[in-house]
């Protein structure tokens, strides 16, 4: 798995688990739907830090508390 998988993992069992959807995700943090819907799909995978920021703001968690999931354990080397 390779960290833009990692993120699109984790944003999906975020929203799960606060039991909320991709588009209230995107009201409650003030991030562009088509932002969200890029990461989610796949189309971006390079989510930028100040995305994941607003995104953990509009879930009432942490940078710390997103980062922290197997999802982020033993990722593809990025640089080869």
């Amino acid at each position: 798995m390779n960290i833009g998988d990692a993120v699109r993992e984790r944003i999906i069992e975020l929203c799960r688990e606060s039991n909320i959807s991709i588009n209230k995700l995107c009201t409650m943090s003030g991030v562009t739907q088509s932002t969200v819907n890029n990461i989610v799909s796949g189309r971006n995978n390079s989510a930028t830090v100040s995305t994941i920021k607003k995104l953990c703001d509009g879930l009432g968690i942490s940078i710390e508390d997103f980062f922290h999931s197997e999802l982020f354990r033993n990722l593809e080397q990025e640089v080869k």
